[in-house]
């Protein structure tokens, strides 16, 4: 059995929502776009695990679904319409070998300790596909976030794990498809701002991307800074301005899909 230190609300990996996740949900709800890529390729699996399932982003509400997830605060923070998570981490599931006809990983696996035990797991207690929704590290540079908060966009860089480690990690066949970004993504992680920079000038929004919390705090203020006077003055629309009317945003973001 692998143990993992854990911080005090029983977050697992390196960020600690028990200080940052206080209002996560104000900024990160599932977007339709986004959930209509996991929804298809979920097929006609009735029985799903979500892994590291936060406050249930994604979550499909037409099947059976069980969610883990270690951090407290996180779990509070689901809606009552879910199911109420189980404490658990990725690297040690609670159930037994084919347990499930699908699992899935949204926006989680760059926080886990040992992502090849995790995803191992994964394969272990589900019968047929697993879905993995992270970002390339590789396509970050895309976002105009690449040079306001280069010191940011190099900690998430190194977060998460490349596309090959995840294929790997789920047997070495799995399809790795793109997946554009809409305009008005309501799912706040960096890039859904693509066109809306505004918004990441509130605290809020930066907390709910967890790569923020690496950084120094001094990198935060030069950010807001350097954003808000260039909004002011319009250099940001001018380099960038063509976005806020651009439907969708090709960036990072990936869903691997491994099949048996």
């Amino acid at each position: 059995m692998i143990v993992l230190n854990r911080h005090k609300d029983g977050s697992a990996g390196d960020a600690n929502y028990g200080v940052i996740g206080a209002g996560y949900t104000q900024y990160r709800q599932p977007d339709p776009h986004i959930a209509e890529f996991i929804r298809a390729a979920l097929g006609d699996a009735r029985t799903v695990l979500n892994v590291g399932a936060g406050a249930g982003s994604y979550e499909p509400v037409d099947r059976e679904v069980t969610a883990l997830e270690p951090s407290a605060s996180m779990r509070a923070q689901r809606p009552p319409h879910l199911p109420i998570a189980v404490d658990g981490v990725a690297e040690n599931l609670p159930f037994p070998d084919q347990s499930f006809d699908a699992s899935m990983a949204t926006f989680t696996v760059h926080q886990w300790p040992d992502l090849a035990a995790g995803l191992a797991e994964m394969r272990r207690v589900t019968r047929g596909v697993i879905l993995i929704l992270s970002c390339d590290p590789d396509e970050l540079h895309r976002s105009w976030l690449a040079e306001y908060a280069p010191e940011m966009i190099a900690v998430e860089a190194r977060r998460y794990p490349s596309m090959r480690s995840i294929r790997d990690g789920l047997g070495g066949r799995a399809e790795i498809i793109p997946v554009p970004i809409p305009l008005n993504c309501i799912d706040g992680f960096g890039e859904a701002y693509y066109g809306r920079p505004e918004r990441l000038l509130e605290k809020g929004a930066r907390l709910a991307n967890s790569a923020w919390s690496f950084v120094d705090p001094s990198v935060a203020e030069r950010f807001v800074d350097r954003l808000g006077d260039d909004l002011d003055t319009g250099v940001w629309n001018a380099m960038y301005g063509s976005l806020r009317k651009q439907p969708f945003f090709e960036g990072s973001l990936r869903l691997i899909i491994s099949r048996r």
